[in-house]
């Protein structure tokens, strides 16, 4: 039997007024709604208060609309550098406030401008409404400015492969269906970007606001329970003496349920690199990141001999988050429990997958655990690593030497070491593509297992925490935000340092300053390539931002980075720029990459 579950992140929608539809009117009166302004009343009643994008010509009339809901106290508009900048920022914003990210853009170039950041959207099944414009109706086929109609370049056409729906608004009638339609698809699971494209003239058509559909329809899953696979996988927990557990980034819906079915069975566990940010790392159950940048105690457990069943929970078994699919992982042990079918198309070898919601079977998991303690059952730990350090126990003491290095200049171990002694428990960490996902996933830990260490592996683009992270403190103004990213990353989406500026965003950009491209660099000397590409000039970014009227700090030694006031750089009316200089000479943990790319034949670490 189908059964609704609302997304646990996203807040009841209050029953509101919408726009129903109307004859078009030439051009409406000054107290007059349009179907821009549907638009807008939509997002409102599903308490989405901050639309982002880039200003044009095309846009305006959706412009307008945000203007005047601005002034009422309703959605208001970011605007960002760049369209693909937006984009992140749609991204950050859905996952800080379980909200639907929204991002426009112009006609043209600007919708293009989107496709990078709404195709990082769809490989990190993150829901975002793009809405693009495209010049009048009567224009299509004539060469207009920036005319991307199917007679030109054909946006539509270029957004289909990367969003879950995609469509033209071609006439009034078709608005509200559409954009219904459209919010469902970034809801449905798995979730992801979906775009409507509108022609200026049908956006500033006139409209009448009346109520018509309940807002908290729209953002539903509906999910099938597969109550016979949860009643076998409870068969199968009560045959085994030890578990041990494989956490994606999908299971952030049971995580708090996920750590108590850990305590009450004593499964050792792994995350692969996203879905640390479930887990409280400081467990003594826990055994490292699984996958790239993981740790030798994950591979361990999951070779374990005496572990009986796997269970992987929330894991859409990618190529970062298996180590290259490896069978230690991938194999007959294997209980794969996700809330997407797709999902499963990756472990045909599992001996039972359980489709379904993940609090429903985890709760469903905890009673019938709880009843057979109760009895006297009771579960082995697999060994650890007996190597515990300050650091965790699957970090090893060679490792650990690093991370108190005063060595100049800064060892990165060293700043991730920082990092997590110093930073608010409650930060929201946003990482970078490159060398800064390698540091981070291996290195910096915390015990918070609600989701605020993000990544966007999926697609891997570079900038994407730049923008996530102001997209994220525009949800949040309160949080404390940090943007972890490399030089090479800083400088191709620096400018978007001014909109967090702009709104006095409080957040902190720590640029791992080594003047390189350091993915490319290591991974072309540990492949055995050639070395070439990977040179950055020597930048003072600490002046550049300062050029921007935000505070610039440098840090050259470990005494300075000690001397960091982490919690007032939080507790700012705006940006700050930690320019660290770090050892670029020091070589990431990612070998295990470096021996994949070598099977598939591809040359560089960063392709």
């Amino acid at each position: 039997m189908l059964k609704p579950v609302k997304h646990p992140q996203t807040p009841t929608p209050q029953r509101r007024s919408v726009v129903t539809r109307l004859e078009p009117q030439a051009t409406p009166a000054a107290d007059e709604s349009t179907y821009a302004d549907m638009i807008v009343e939509y997002l409102e009643r599903l308490h989405i208060d901050t639309v982002f994008g880039v200003p044009g010509g095309a846009i305006e009339p959706f412009l307008n609309a945000l203007a005047r809901s601005e002034r009422r106290g309703g959605p208001r508009l970011v605007v960002a550098r760049h369209e693909c900048g937006a984009a992140f920022m749609a991204d950050g914003y859905y996952r800080e406030t379980g909200k639907l990210g929204v991002v426009c853009a112009t006609t043209g170039p600007g919708a293009t401008n989107l496709i990078t950041g709404i195709s990082s959207a769809l490989a990190d099944e993150v829901p975002i409404l793009a809405i693009t414009a495209q010049t009048p109706l009567p224009k299509f086929g004539k060469r207009a400015l920036q005319e991307s109609s199917c007679t030109a370049i054909d946006t539509v056409a270029l957004f289909r492969h990367c969003t879950q729906f995609n469509t033209l608004i071609s006439h009034h009638e078709q608005f509200e269906s559409k954009l219904v339609s459209a919010i469902m698809a970034a809801h449905r699971l798995p979730r992801g970007p979906v775009h409507i494209s509108i022609p200026s003239d049908i956006l500033r058509t006139p409209a009448q606001i009346r109520p018509h559909i309940h807002s908290d329809l729209l953002v539903h899953d509906f999910s099938v329970s597969d109550e016979t696979a949860i009643d076998r996988l409870c068969e199968k927990l009560g045959q085994v003496d030890t578990i041990a557990m494989y956490i994606g980034s999908g299971a952030g819906a049971a995580s708090n349920q996920i750590m108590a079915f850990i305590e009450l069975t004593g499964a050792a566990f792994a995350t692969g690199p996203m879905g640390k940010t479930w887990v409280d790392e400081t467990h003594p159950q826990y055994r490292g990141v699984y996958g790239f940048a993981g740790h030798d105690s994950a591979k361990r457990l999951f070779q374990d001999h005496e572990v009986d069943l796997v269970l992987a929970v929330g894991a859409a078994l990618d190529e970062l988050g298996t180590s290259g699919w490896n069978s230690d992982l991938l194999n007959t042990k294997l209980v794969h429990i996700d809330s997407s079918v797709e999902h499963f198309t990756r472990s045909p070898m599992a001996n039972l997958h359980v489709f379904g919601n993940l609090d429903t079977i985890f709760s469903r998991l905890l009673e019938n655990v709880a009843t057979a303690r109760r009895w006297g059952r009771t579960w082995r730990t697999s060994a650890g690593s007996g190597e515990a350090n300050l650091l965790g126990n699957f970090v090893t003491l060679k490792e650990a030497e690093k991370c108190l290095s005063d060595a100049v200049p800064v060892k990165p171990q060293r700043l991730m070491s920082y990092l997590t002694f110093n930073l608010p428990t409650q930060a929201r960490v946003f990482v970078d593509a490159g060398n800064a996902w390698s540091w981070a996933t291996h290195y910096l830990t915390s015990p918070s297992n609600q989701g605020f260490y993000r990544l966007a592996m999926g697609y891997g683009s570079m900038a994407w925490a730049i923008g996530a992270a102001v997209g994220s403190a525009a949800g949040n103004p309160k949080a404390p935000t940090l943007c972890l990213v490399g030089d090479g990353s800083y400088l191709m989406g620096a400018q978007e340092i001014t909109v967090a500026a702009q709104h006095k965003l409080a957040v902190v950009f720590m640029v791992l300053n080594d003047a390189a491209l350091g993915m490319v660099m290591h991974g072309q000397n540990m492949g055995g390539q050639e070395s070439i590409g990977w040179q950055l000039n020597r930048i003072d970014y600490a002046a550049m931002a300062e050029a921007m009227g935000i505070e610039g700090i440098v840090v050259n030694t470990p005494h300075e980075l000690e001397s960091l006031d982490i919690h007032r750089l939080f507790a700012k009316k705006g940006p700050t720029l930690i320019d660290v200089r770090i050892d670029r000479d020091e070589q990431p943990p990612m070998g295990d990459r470096i021996k994949g790319l070598a099977v598939n034949g591809s040359a560089t670490p960063g392709g």
